[in-house]
C-alpha cells in the first residue's frame, strides 16, 4: 500500500464518503490513478466503491474497522507476527488488528491456525497456512464464531499462543469487550492458551467496555502503538509481560 492510498483510507475514515474528483485534485493525479488505488483498496476489503468515489464499508464490519488508524494497526500485526514461529498453532481471535495479522501471515508456511473468525479464514484461504474454524453462532457484522459450540470447540484443541483484540483497557477493568458472547470465547482462549497476546491500537486505554475478557495477570504480551498514553505506558512497565510499542 503506497502513502497516497493510506492518506485516502484516513480522508475515508473521518468523511465516510470520497469522491474521484476530490480525490485527484487534492493529490494532484488523473481521475484514472485515483480509481486504480480506489480499486486496489477494494481488493483488500477496505472500502467500496460507487458511481464517482467510494464508501466507507459498516461501521461494524472489520474491513471498515481496519481503515481507522490503519498505519497502526498494520505495525501491530508487523510485530506480531514476529511472535509467530515455524511449527506453531496459534489462535486468532476477532477483530481488526487480528485480520491484519491474518494477512501477514499469508506469506509463511507450516503454520496452523485455529479461528472462531470467519474473516480470518477467508483472508488465508489462499496461503499455505491450515486453518481450523470453530463453530458456533454466527454474528454476521463481526463474522464471528460464538456461543457454546465455539468453547467446547476450544476445549478440543491445543495451541501455543493465542491473539486477542479488545475494545478497551484499564487497570481497574483490565482488557474489557463490547459483545459478551465475543468476549466469552476470547476469555476461554485465555484460560485455555500457554501464552497470551492482545494486540490493540492506543485509541482503547481508557476506554471500558461491557464485558471482560481477562486481567492484565493473565496477559504475557501486550502490542500497541506509539500513542499510547504516557501515564499507562509507564505503568505498563511495572508488570511482567512484555511491553512492545511500534512506532507509527
Amino acid at each position: 500500500m503506497n502513502d497516497r492510498q493510506k492518506d485516502i483510507l484516513r480522508l475515508l475514515s473521518r468523511n465516510r464518503e470520497i469522491s474521484v474528483a476530490d480525490l485527484s485534485s487534492r493529490f494532484e493525479v488523473s481521475g484514472v490513478t485515483i480509481r486504480q488505488d480506489l480499486d486496489s483498496l477494494q481488493r483488500q476489503g477496505l472500502l467500496r466503491r460507487v458511481h464517482g468515489g467510494a464508501v466507507l464499508q459498516s461501521a461494524d464490519e472489520i474491513s471498515s474497522r481496519i481503515s481507522i488508524n490503519y498505519d497502526r494497526k498494520q505495525a501491530i500485526a508487523e510485530a506480531a507476527l514476529r511472535l509467530v514461529q515455524e511449527g506453531e498453532t496459534i489462535f486468532i481471535e476477532s477483530g481488526s488488528v487480528n485480520a491484519l495479522l491474518a494477512r501477514q501471515l499469508k506469506e509463511r508456511s507450516n503454520i496452523t491456525v485455529v479461528t472462531n473468525n470467519l474473516f480470518v479464514a477467508r483472508t488465508l484461504k489462499n496461503s499455505s497456512v491450515e486453518v481450523i474454524t470453530l463453530g458456533g453462532l454466527y454474528q454476521h457484522d463481526s463474522e464471528s464464531l460464538v456461543g457454546s459450540v465455539a468453547r467446547l470447540g476450544l476445549e478440543a484443541l491445543n495451541f501455543t499462543t493465542c491473539f486477542i483484540g479488545v475494545d478497551g483497557f484499564t487497570f481497574d477493568t483490565g482488557f474489557t469487550c463490547t459483545d459478551m458472547m465475543r468476549s466469552e470465547v476470547a476469555a476461554s482462549a485465555v484460560c485455555k492458551s500457554p501464552q497470551v497476546c492482545v494486540l490493540t491500537d492506543s485509541s482503547k486505554f481508557g476506554s471500558v467496555a461491557l464485558s471482560r475478557i481477562c486481567t492484565l495477570d493473565q496477559v504475557d504480551h501486550l502490542i500497541t502503538d506509539s500513542h499510547i498514553p504516557g501515564e499507562y505506558r509507564e505503568r505498563l512497565q511495572e508488570y511482567p509481560l512484555t511491553l512492545t510499542v511500534c512506532q507509527a
